[in-house]
């Protein structure tokens, strides 16, 4: 028995630091006044699949499955397409409005470290509002996420309007344009080698492919260095990018927040700005986390592609996280105890630990009936730093002997006098 390649059971500490990591996600996600949200795993298939969704790049991952009645279903793997179908479903919602989720998604893709078949994402996502304001606050979460887990990172990010004014100017077809996006999305990945090989493969010119690998192989281009190049200052996309760069200038995210105009991210519904997320010191290569600027989606979805629905995400991917952050050991719960019953004193320990969490202590009650020492060592191992020996002489006393594990005192006393010094 083992379980099914990609996925996981998480326990112990390894659950600790992921719980960790969703209360400070959950924490911060409130703290930007977002709303919580749980949709649904099972979706119809028509859904997933639509080209205004993943497109087919992703049905070669999907999960797909067939009901008793016959209907075609799918499991989510994200939580954007999700999300979207609830704002299509429900046109009584109030913009602008701002929603977090986090859930499991799935995905029958190759299988590495950060990379699962099933994991969970953590989503923040905004409906509502056209400027590049929605963005700029997505992008200052993740800065100040980051910033609480100690992890430093860059966020990396372009405009996909941009990038297809870049191509367009190049000579690339509108048609191929987000095929050749795609490709560019690889070039950390492949080289410029291997891009030029791919952008060969897809029939387009020569002189095409040999104007894109000019500024391909510049190192590390500027935006205004490649409006200059192209003469493209005053186009939609490059508007875009210049609001945005001059946001995050405003408000102090630029040495974070660096612009990328090789980015395009891989699922096909990015409309404007997107934005990956990377550790800083380079010894994790895997995103982190991205999002983007989704304006098409909802539109398609209600049947009115005339209308575009401002929105952006953003996503976290904790199995990414938990390949940086897991081998992290947290500190104990300030306030936690053991409490050991030594003879036949269990009613005794059971009440003094209902009087402890009703205090809000967090309180756990050893009843091994182990050697003490092996209970205290337990304890110990745990990072427990209080614990509550209760035997005849101390239920003789109406009293109780309080052990610091840092320290090794020991004293006896009541209570109360327990619940203050804990607290």
């Amino acid at each position: 028995m083992q379980n099914v390649k990609g996925t996981y059971d998480y326990f112990g500490k390894e659950q600790a630091v992921r719980q960790h990591i969703q209360a400070t996600l959950q924490e911060l996600f409130k703290l930007y006044d977002f709303e919580s949200m749980d949709t649904t795993l099972l979706n119809e298939q028509e859904l997933l699949a639509s080209k205004y969704a993943g497109g087919d790049e992703i049905l070669k991952e999907m999960y797909q499955l067939t009901d008793q009645g016959g209907r075609s279903l799918g499991l989510r793997y994200d939580l954007t397409i999700p999300f979207a179908k609830v704002i299509a479903l429900n046109p009584g919602i109030e913009f602008p409005y701002k929603r977090y989720e986090m859930g499991k998604v799935f995905r029958d893709g190759p299988v590495k470290r950060g990379r699962l078949r099933e994991f969970l994402q953590c989503d923040a996502d905004v409906v509502g509002i056209a400027g590049p304001e929605a963005e700029a606050e997505l992008m200052q979460l993740a800065a100040e996420v980051f910033g609480r887990l100690g992890l430093p990172v860059v966020v990396k990010w372009n405009n996909r309007r941009f990038l297809g004014e870049l191509l367009g100017a190049a000579g690339v077809p509108p048609e191929e344009q987000l095929s050749v996006m795609l490709t560019l999305d690889k070039l950390a990945k492949i080289g410029s080698a291997g891009v030029s090989r791919e952008l060969a493969d897809k029939g387009l010119p020569a002189a095409v492919i040999g104007s894109m690998m000019e500024w391909i192989e510049m190192e590390n281009p500027s935006f205004e260095q490649l409006c200059g190049k192209f003469n493209l200052a005053q186009q939609p996309g490059a508007l875009e990018v210049l609001a945005l760069q001059q946001l995050l200038r405003d408000i102090g995210l630029e040495g974070i927040c660096r612009f990328d105009p090789f980015l395009s991210r891989g699922l096909s519904f990015y409309t404007g700005t997107v934005y990956e997320i990377f550790d800083a010191s380079g010894s994790y290569t895997s995103s982190l986390g991205g999002g983007g600027r989704y304006d098409a989606i909802i539109g398609q979805l209600v049947g009115r592609a005339d209308i575009a629905y401002s929105a952006v995400g953003l996503s976290f991917g904790m199995e990414s996280l938990m390949a940086l952050l897991g081998q992290r050991t947290l500190e104990p719960a300030a306030a936690s105890v053991m409490i050991i019953p030594l003879g036949a004193t269990l009613p005794q320990a059971l009440l003094t630990a209902a009087k402890l969490r009703s205090g809000n202590i967090q309180t756990s009650l050893d009843t091994s009936r182990r050697k003490l020492k092996k209970m205290l060592a337990a304890a110990s191992s745990k990072g427990i730093p209080y614990v509550i020996l209760i035997g005849d002489h101390e239920v003789s006393q109406d009293k109780l002997q309080l052990k610091d594990m840092r320290t090794g005192d020991a004293k006896l006393v009541t209570l109360e006098e327990a619940l203050e010094l804990i607290q």
